[in-house]
């Protein structure tokens, strides 16, 4: 974050544009699909059954009464033709099974629900809701399945046409009626429609909220905001040293 209570010089302006270009360009990494809500166990996606190789059960433990109405989301940050389906094991995570194609939306052993549509839109889609009920039993050692099925990643079964996320739970009767911050979303669908969340934040005045606690006087906005004029600050000083 770069911050300042005072004019800046032209020489730590075109330091603080050139920074600013850099993160910019940089842009958020691509990771296809991501649990937001129950919060998943590691961020990997390719290897069944939760992601990541070999990977074990986390201290990110989401807590919920058995038999409870969850809201689970994630976002899909590259676009893929397909599905979801969202799964249930009681103990552990070796319960999971593959669909046997593309197109089986058959549900099965611990599928909670099968053949939740993509919606196609072309690039990032953040928002995905969806109501699932857990299962009416007790179990500390408990793992939820999320998963998207990508048609476009023929021949199927070679290992790149299934994305994984899962997420550790405890069901339990003493659990609270309320789940914890991140454990499920608010609202949500029937149908894994948008219905508004990862909307922008912002302050009563219009503009984003700044999270790194600094207010840049005269920056007219969110960090993204301020970067971007500063890069174009950076150009129009380049282009005009040139012309002299």
């Amino acid at each position: 974050m770069l911050c300042y209570s005072e004019p800046m010089s032209r020489k730590t302006y075109l330091a603080a544009a050139a920074a600013a270009l850099v993160l910019v360009g940089a842009g958020p990494a691509s990771a296809h699909i991501q649990l937001t809500a129950p919060s998943p166990r590691v961020s990997g996606l390719k290897s069944g059954p939760c992601g990541e190789r070999d990977s074990t059960r986390s201290t990110n433990v989401c807590e919920f009464q058995p038999g409870a109405t969850i809201t689970v989301s994630w976002n899909e940050t590259v676009d893929h033709p397909g599905h979801f389906r969202i799964a249930f094991d009681e103990d552990g995570d070796d319960g999971f099974a593959n669909p046997t194609s593309f197109d089986d939306v058959s549900g099965g052993p611990g599928v909670l629900l099968d053949g939740i549509a993509d919606r196609d839109v072309g690039g990032s889609d953040s928002g995905y809701q969806q109501q699932i009920t857990l299962p009416a039993v007790e179990c500390d050692n408990c793992t939820l399945q999320v998963i998207q099925v990508m048609t476009d990643k023929s021949p199927y079964g070679d290992g790149n046409d299934i994305y994984y996320q899962c997420a550790d739970l405890v069901l339990s009767s003493t659990a609270p009626a309320d789940p914890a911050d991140g454990c499920s979303a608010t609202g949500g669908s029937d149908d894994g429609s948008d219905d508004g969340a990862g909307d922008d934040v912002s302050t009563d005045d219009g503009a984003a909220e700044d999270s790194g606690g600094c207010a840049l006087a005269g920056a007219g906005g969110s960090g993204p905001t301020w970067l971007l004029s500063l890069a174009g600050v950076a150009l129009a000083l380049r282009v005009r040293r040139r012309r002299r």
